[in-house]
């Protein structure tokens, strides 16, 4: 390949372990992981993408390969180690529960030294979140990378999307990847979660504070999403749309704003919440986390207006 993306997604690709059965004898396993899912959905909407990180050689390893290739993403950018895998196993669905298992696997060893020379010249946005970020040594690594990415004029998205294991240790890196982003996606869970109480509005003012010049996408579910810029802000209620389940919407989201920024920049900040929106609910259609296309998304805003 001699071109370059023009987006990357850093951070974790695991398999998801997901019982289907009460007796907890029988198990799916669904390839998955927040930034990884912003990067297929990116290469979906036709924009040159790549995952940057580490998966294992084994058969999960190789299912999450396969699908990256699939997925049309720059592998290069896609490291292979011969460590464990990143396990997240969902032993119960009502509510998910789940719990993760990954001491020393091979996420927690990638290297931005190892991708290919030149790619910052070519990449015009850089996405980061999930729990890659709550990991060390890896959330350190991609802590520098962003500030990296930042000095050298490259776009940055960020994505907390709250797991448990993101307690008060977090809240340095919390603080320290808004101040960096030009984009901050966060949910109410996420708000929740992340500041250990339920006043969402405080929360999400305190968020805020960290980086009062970022663009701020809140997203609500089935009530929509609200944008926050500066003193401005703007709200789309959801479309309603059939729904197969709500696996990647986020990702989905967040995918479509920085999509939209970059292709349509002549856009309104109305119209770049409208397509968020709008791919959040495409992504509700199918089983799993599928990410949604440029005419399912265009689809749904034409009914917006």
């Amino acid at each position: 390949m001699a071109h370059f993306p023009e987006f990357v997604s850093a951070g974790e690709a695991l398999t998801d372990l997901i019982v289907t059965d009460p007796q907890q004898q029988h198990w799916l396993s669904v390839t998955g992981g927040s930034t990884w899912n912003v990067a297929r959905t990116m290469a979906a909407l036709g924009l040159p993408s790549a995952f940057a990180g580490a998966i294992s050689r084994d058969v999960f390893g190789d299912a999450l390969w396969r699908a990256t290739e699939a997925a049309g993403l720059d592998t290069r950018f896609t490291q292979r180690l011969d460590k464990a895998p990143l396990l997240a196993v969902v032993h119960r669905l009502d509510p998910p529960t789940y719990f993760f298992i990954g001491d020393d696997s091979a996420d927690l060893h990638f290297d931005a030294a190892l991708l290919p020379d030149g790619w910052r010249t070519h990449c015009r946005w850089l996405h980061f979140g999930g729990i890659s970020l709550a990991r060390e040594p890896l959330a350190s690594k991609l802590v520098a990378l962003a500030r990296e990415a930042k000095a050298a004029g490259i776009g940055i998205s960020f994505d907390p999307n709250y797991r448990r294991l993101m307690d008060e240790r977090y809240d340095p890196t919390l603080r320290a990847m808004t101040a960096l982003a030009d984009v901050v996606k966060v949910s109410e869970e996420d708000l929740v979660g992340l500041f250990r109480h339920d006043d969402t509005v405080a929360s999400f003012a305190q968020l805020r504070e960290f980086n009062p010049a970022a663009r701020f996408l809140y997203t609500k579910g089935a009530e929509g999403a609200s944008l926050h810029i500066g003193a401005g802000s703007w709200q789309v209620a959801a479309p309603a749309v059939q729904v197969q389940d709500t696996v990647g919407a986020g990702d989905a989201s967040i995918a479509a704003f920085v999509h939209s920024l970059l292709r349509e920049a002549g856009r309104t900040p109305l119209q770049h919440l409208q397509c968020a929106v709008a791919a959040g609910a495409a992504a509700c259609l199918g089983a799993g986390a599928t990410p949604p296309s440029l005419a399912q998304i265009a689809e749904l805003m034409a009914a917006m207006d």
